[in-house]
């Protein structure tokens, strides 16, 4: 009778084994969509967040902030999808003149009837690196004195730590949007006003800021 003799597996064989099964299954999480990009979930710090206004005129130059009410922002890498929406108390708004500001909400803004400025986002293009900057361009409606208009906001974002600083700039044809021309015989004001927005957002999960 014939005895079958015993096959060894070298060790080198067994690490080229362990090393493609490693590799295969990291493949498998890499290519498969829930690998390839996780969703990044933000949440805006108003305590932390400027928003500037800068209007001009014949005269002088108005400048004046506003406070941040809210701000949420979910991203998936992978389609370029966004949704979340960044809320303004428009209640807040002021340049340093009493008289002037008590206009601007009551004859401008209506901020009594409309106490809320929002930007909700839809799209976005650019690659969002969650631990260097980034340039994105978002896509979203603008509502103001309570109508929405299609806009596209640049943003400039850097990771700092589990925090991302957001700088973004747009410039509002208020007038051309519906509001109220503030200008007098003797001061004439820009038809457009200038608004920057300096922002700190936490990571929801943190799991995708690392």
């Amino acid at each position: 009778m014939k005895v079958m003799a015993a096959r060894t597996v070298s060790p080198g064989r067994i690490r080229m084994r362990f090393y493609f099964a490693l590799f295969a299954a990291l493949a498998t999480l890499v290519f498969t969509p829930a690998g390839r990009a996780q969703e990044v979930s933000l949440q805006l710090d108003p305590a932390q967040t400027k928003i500037e206004f800068t209007l001009g005129s014949t005269l002088h130059t108005v400048e004046g902030t506003f406070k941040l009410k809210s701000g949420t922002i979910r991203f998936h890498p992978s389609t370029g999808k966004m949704n979340g929406s960044i809320i303004v108390d428009a209640t807040t708004g002021e340049s340093g003149n009493g008289g002037r500001d008590r206009k601007m909400h009551r004859e401008i803004l209506e901020s009594g009837k409309y106490p809320e400025i929002a930007f909700t986002t839809s799209q976005v293009k650019g690659t969002f690196d969650p631990k260097g900057p980034s340039k994105l361009e978002v896509s979203g409606q603008f509502n103001l004195h309570g109508q929405d208009h299609d806009v596209t906001l640049p943003i400039d974002i850097q990771p700092v730590g589990r925090q991302l600083q957001m700088a973004m700039h747009i410039t509002i044809p208020y007038i051309k949007w519906g509001l109220k021309n503030p200008s007098t015989f003797i001061l004439r004001a820009s038809d457009k006003v200038e608004i920057d927005i300096h922002a700190v957002g936490q990571f929801a999960d943190e799991g995708a800021s690392r």
